[in-house]
């Protein structure tokens, strides 16, 4: 199972990457393997001002629907809409194709209130 270093997690098992003050969203490998075959992706809309631990999407996947939620505050600037047509690309590339969103955020963010990848895969079992 990939779990890329470079990127933080979060234990709702999602990962961000920050580049340029910005932060790309998405779901873990472990997530979506534990998902099944996602057939739908429901995107928020940009401007969507979230808090940290709000709801950013919804997922459906063939065994379930689960919410996908902002490890960060800010605001949402771009989703991902290639997933509108194409959900699977979560399933195929989490951490590449597969990203969700991307929010510019409220505060610096501090590393060290969030996983690191070891710690992730700790977490994880």
């Amino acid at each position: 199972m990939e779990i890329p270093e470079k990127l933080l997690y979060s234990k709702d098992h999602e990962w961000f990457d920050i580049k340029n003050d910005n932060c790309k969203i998405g779901i873990t490998e472990y997530a979506q393997g534990e998902l099944g075959d996602i057939v739908f992706m429901e995107l928020p809309e940009v401007g969507l001002k979230v808090s940290k631990g709000d709801s950013i999407g919804t997922i459906e996947a063939v065994k379930t629907v689960a919410d996908v939620y902002a490890p960060i505050a800010g605001e949402v600037i771009e989703v991902n809409s290639n997933l509108e047509n194409s959900p699977e690309l979560i399933n195929n590339d989490p951490y590449n194709d597969g990203w969700i969103v991307i929010i510019k955020p409220d505060n610096s963010i501090d590393p060290s209130d969030h996983l690191s990848g070891d710690k992730y895969k700790e977490f994880i079992g």
